[in-house]
C-alpha cells in the first residue's frame, strides 16, 4: 500500500485503506493511547480519517507547503 505499511502498527499492516481510515489513531505507528486521548480531547479526533481530514491540520499542512 504505497509504502505505508512501515507507518502503521503491526496489527494494521495488510489492512485495506478503508479499514485503516476507520481505525483508531493508534493504528499509526508511534501514536500512543495517551496521544489518542489528547487528540480526542482537543479536536474530537477518534479515527485515522478524522486525523487526516481535520481542518486545523489541513490548514497547517497547507501553510507548511507554501512555506517550503
Amino acid at each position: 500500500m504505497l509504502g505505508l505499511e512501515a507507518k502503521l502498527s503491526k496489527a494494521w499492516e495488510g489492512k485495506s485503506a478503508q479499514d485503516i481510515a476507520d481505525a483508531p489513531v493508534t493504528a499509526i505507528q508511534g501514536v500512543s493511547e495517551s496521544d489518542a486521548e489528547q487528540l480526542f480531547k482537543a479536536f474530537g479526533i477518534k479515527t485515522v480519517r478524522d486525523l487526516g481530514t481535520n481542518k486545523y491540520f489541513r490548514w497547517a499542512q497547507s501553510i507548511a507547503n507554501l512555506a517550503d
